[in-house]
C-alpha cells in the first residue's frame, strides 16, 4: 500500500519532491513573498507496518540552518500528544525515521498551535468574567486581530506573541498565561495592574504555514517604527492602540532556533536608555530565574551597543516610546537544557507552564515597574 504525504491544511507546509520505496523526499515552502522559510508540518497516510525515511533536502537552505544541529523533529500520532523523534542534519539535509504502528502519523517543526486552536482559546477566555474582548483590526487575509483587556490597575501590561507565525510555541505560552489572568491567582496583579493581551499579531502567516512574516511576505517585527495600512496593519493597530493606554511593561514572547534555552533579550541600545529602566529588566530575569527552573540568565543573545538599538523591532520601540521595561521572552525548538525533557523537549505545555511564571514574578515586582 502507497503513503501519501498531505500538508493541505491549516498551519500545514512541506512539498513532497519523491518518493522511492520507504524514503520521501521533501522541501519546505517558503513564506509567501519572502525568502524565509523554517516552518513545516504534514501528515502521512498508509504508515502502519513500514519504517519510513524522511528527508527535508532543502534544510541547508533554511532561515536558520544554524539551528539544525541538536534539534529534533515533533511526531504525533492524535495531534495532542507530541513527541521527539532522534534527528540527523548533514549536507544540509535533516533526516528522520518513523516506524509505523499507526495508519496515520504528524511530523511538525515544533508542536502547532493552530488557527482553529487560537479561535478555541479566544472563544473560552472571552467568555470569563472580568475580560473585554475586542478585534482591534483586521489582518491582509481579513482575519481578526484579537485583544483583551483585563483588570483594573494603574499600570499599564503588555502582552503579545506570535509576530513570527511559526514559533508556535508562543501562542502555547498565551493560553497558558490567558488561563492565569483568568483565575483569581491574577486577583493581586490586576488590582495595580491593566492588562493588555494580543495573543497572535500574526493570523495569516499562522494560517499559511509560514514561519517569520505575513500574508506580504513582511516580518513585522521589523514594523514598529513605521507600519502601515498596506504592509503591516497588524501591527499598525496594535500600536494605535498601545498609543491609546500607554505602556509600562511589555512581554514579546517569541521562538529561537538555536540556542537550546529559555531567556529574555532587551532594549540596550536605544538612544533614551538608563540605568534605572534596565535595571528593572534584568531584575524580571533574575527574580524569573529564582521562580522556575525552565528560565536561565547565562545563555541568550549580545546586547547592543549604546545608541545602536533597531528602533523597528517592537521591544526597542516601546522601551524607547513609552519608557517601558520592554522583554522579548525567546523559548526553543531543541529543549531548555538546563531542565530537560528526554521525550518531549521543550514543549506547548511547559510554554504554558512559563508563561503563568513570567506573570507569577511579575505580580511580585508589579510595585516597582
Amino acid at each position: 500500500m502507497s503513503i501519501t504525504i498531505n500538508a493541505g491544511f491549516d498551519s500545514g507546509n512541506i512539498r513532497v519532491t519523491g518518493i522511492e520505496g520507504d524514503t520521501v523526499d521533501l522541501e519546505i515552502v517558503q513564506d509567501r513573498q519572502s525568502d524565509f522559510y523554517q516552518w513545516f508540518f504534514f501528515r502521512v497516510a498508509g504508515a502502519r507496518g513500514r519504517t519510513l525515511t524522511f528527508r527535508i533536502t532543502n534544510a541547508g537552505g533554511s532561515a536558520y540552518p544554524f539551528g539544525w544541529p541538536g534539534y529534533a523533529v515533533r511526531a504525533s500520532t492524535d495531534r495532542r500528544d507530541w513527541w521527539m523523534t532522534p534527528t540527523r542534519y548533514g549536507d544540509g539535509v535533516l533526516e528522520w525515521q518513523w516506524t509505523g504502528d499507526s495508519e496515520l502519523a504528524w511530523f511538525a517543526y515544533f508542536e502547532p498551535y493552530t488557527t482553529d486552536m487560537h479561535d478555541a482559546l479566544v472563544a473560552r477566555i472571552a467568555a470569563r468574567p472580568g475580560v473585554t474582548h475586542l478585534e482591534l483590526g483586521q489582518s491582509l487575509d481579513g482575519q481578526a486581530i484579537d485583544y483583551f483587556r483585563i483588570g483594573t490597575g494603574a499600570r499599564q501590561v503588555w502582552l503579545y506573541a506570535r509576530q513570527h507565525p511559526g514559533e508556535s510555541m508562543a501562542e502555547w505560552w498565551m493560553d497558558g498565561a490567558l488561563d492565569w489572568l483568568t483565575s483569581s491567582a491574577a486577583d493581586a496583579l490586576l488590582a495595580k495592574a491593566t492588562v493588555h493581551v494580543v495573543p497572535n499579531m500574526n493570523p495569516d502567516g499562522t494560517r499559511r504555514g509560514h514561519l517569520r512574516t505575513n500574508a506580504a511576505g513582511v516580518n513585522l517585527n521589523r514594523e514598529w517604527h513605521a507600519p502601515t495600512p498596506d504592509r503591516s496593519p497588524e501591527v499598525l493597530c496594535v500600536r494605535n492602540r498601545m498609543d491609546e493606554t500607554g505602556v509600562d511593561f511589555a512581554i514579546d514572547v517569541h521562538g529561537d532556533e538555536a540556542i537550546p534555552a529559555n531567556f529574555i533579550a532587551g532594549f540596550e541600545g536605544i538612544p533614551s536608555w538608563t540605568e534605572a529602566q534596565g535595571a528593572k529588566f534584568y531584575e524580571f530575569g533574575r527574580r524569573l530565574a529564582a521562580h522556575t527552573p525552565d528560565f536561565q540568565t547565562e545563555l541568550g543573545y549580545e546586547k547592543a551597543a549604546a545608541g545602536n538599538a533597531n528602533l523597528s523591532m517592537s521591544t526597542n520601540q516601546l522601551a524607547e516610546r513609552f519608557g517601558a521595561v520592554s522583554v522579548t521572552l525567546e523559548m526553543p525548538f531543541k529543549d531548555h537544557d538546563p531542565n530537560p525533557d528526554a521525550r518531549h523537549g521543550w514543549s506547548g505545555a511547559r510554554s504554558a507552564k512559563l508563561g503563568v511564571a513570567c506573570l507569577e514574578t511579575l505580580a511580585g515586582m508589579i510595585d516597582e515597574i
